[in-house]
């Protein structure tokens, strides 16, 4: 099968999770035997071609330096991309099937849908209306309403949790049959070999000291101001604690302000962003990882995670809810209650057994539910659901289409004999 995968982000750019999600995807795709062509935004000096182990990844250019805002920079490179794919479908033909992935290639999914006569998987990722708990102003009602009209245009839509689906029915009004949950994953192999690199660790923390990980976007919906929040009840109780906070965002001054007001300048440490090895070296260096998310579709690092063997706390919100089990595979607390946060972590600091039977079952879930063999095969059948629908629609169509014609054809013969026999009587 030939699919052909529109994201705005792919390695080396990597802005959330969508990256790694069809990075990990495609891949797995390719070892399936299929055809995958990924067309992206090329940031800095990222190649405009790459044979990325089987994959085809083509990068396009923005040429909007200084947009007037954000979306007019996304429909440049929606226009961009457009161009690409039909250069690509010239060179080497058409493909089955396009894999859009979340509104930011909404109108270039659909422009060639048109043009080709191709079925679009849409995978909405997450929702402005859930980023943002409601739609407030013009910008996030025109991204809400590009989420509604890629569901509308695709054949068939893929979400990664119930959560989420529930999200997209009650939004906007999809089928239930339409929405297919087929979780995230991880690649299994991702942290094999890896052990505790303590010369790495001190970096952020002294060996006594107990680190608590958070890896994440520092925006708003990810919770992190309600774990620095728990800080102070944390290390009442629990003395040599250190919070580490890997990650980027806009809300980084907020938050060291917050660090500051609450004098925990030498407890909770910003350690900036991640990539490549250091992600896996800091889940090793981690005694308990945190993602305390109000708003969460999924939850990839909370698998990674498990998957590094660090027991996980999370909140009881979207997909985390339905990755973790209390007490058996993660600690689950009240979203956005810094005092259920630190109840949750004092536990583990507190019972080292509790931990370990957590990392074991939580390691085994991972393996057995998020690898990403069972989730290309069912993406692969969701592929095969939309190329079928699409060849039956055409056929309604072209029935329909001869039945009128037929119609037509009776009705024009009907006239002629009416009139012909109209002339008769007069004569």
């Amino acid at each position: 099968m030939k699919i052909l995968m529109l994201t705005w982000e792919y390695p080396p750019r990597v802005v959330g999770g969508i990256a790694r999600v069809v990075n990990d995807l495609s891949k797995r795709l390719i070892k399936d035997g299929h055809d995958v062509t990924v067309v992206t935004y090329r940031d800095q000096d990222a190649p405009y071609y790459e044979l990325d182990k089987g994959v085809k990844v083509y990068r396009v250019d923005n040429f909007m330096i200084n947009p007037n805002n954000f979306i007019d920079w996304v429909m440049q490179m929606n226009f961009n991309m457009v161009a690409k794919a039909a250069e690509i479908i010239t060179k080497e033909g058409n493909f089955d099937v396009i894999h859009a992935h979340d509104w930011l290639v909404a109108y270039a999914a659909k422009t060639l849908k048109q043009a080709y006569s191709l079925p679009i998987v849409s995978t909405i990722h997450a929702t402005e209306a859930g980023r943002n708990s409601g739609i407030r102003d013009n910008v996030q009602k025109y991204i809400n309403d590009t989420e509604w009209m890629l569901t509308y245009e695709s054949t068939e839509v893929i979400v990664n949790s119930n959560y989420m689906k529930n999200e997209l029915q009650r939004l906007f009004g999809l089928p239930f049959e339409k929405i297919n949950v087929i979780p995230n994953g991880v690649n299994l192999t991702n942290y094999s070999g890896i052990e505790r690199d303590y010369d790495f660790r001190r970096r952020y923390a002294m060996d006594n000291e107990k680190m608590i990980l958070f890896m994440g976007r520092l925006v708003y919906e990810k919770g992190v101001q309600y774990l620095i929040g728990a800080m102070p009840k944390i290390l009442e109780h629990y003395h040599d604690a250190k919070l580490v906070i890997a990650g980027k965002g806009g809300m980084i001054d907020e938050l060291k302000e917050e660090v500051c007001a609450l004098g925990l300048r030498d407890k909770v440490c910003f350690a900036g962003y991640m990539n490549g090895k250091d992600v896996g070296k800091m889940y090793k260096a981690a005694d308990i990882s945190v993602f305390p998310s109000t708003y969460e579709p999924f939850g990839i690092v909370a698998l990674e995670a498990m998957l590094a063997e660090v027991p996980v706390v999370v909140s009881d919100i979207g997909g985390l809810n339905e990755i973790v089990d209390h007490r058996e595979t993660g600690m689950k607390t009240y979203a956005g209650n810094s005092n259920s946060i630190a109840d949750s972590i004092l536990e583990l600091l507190f019972d080292p057994q509790l931990c370990a039977n957590i990392t074991k079952k939580a390691k085994a879930k991972v393996r057995n539910t998020y690898n990403w063999n069972k989730i290309a095969q069912d993406t692969h059948f969701t592929y095969q659901k939309a190329i079928c629908e699409t060849m039956a629609d055409k056929q309604r169509k072209q029935i329909e289409q001869e039945k009128a014609q037929k119609v037509k054809k009776t009705k024009g013969e009907l006239t002629n004999l009416l009139t012909f026999r109209k002339n008769q009587a007069y004569a």
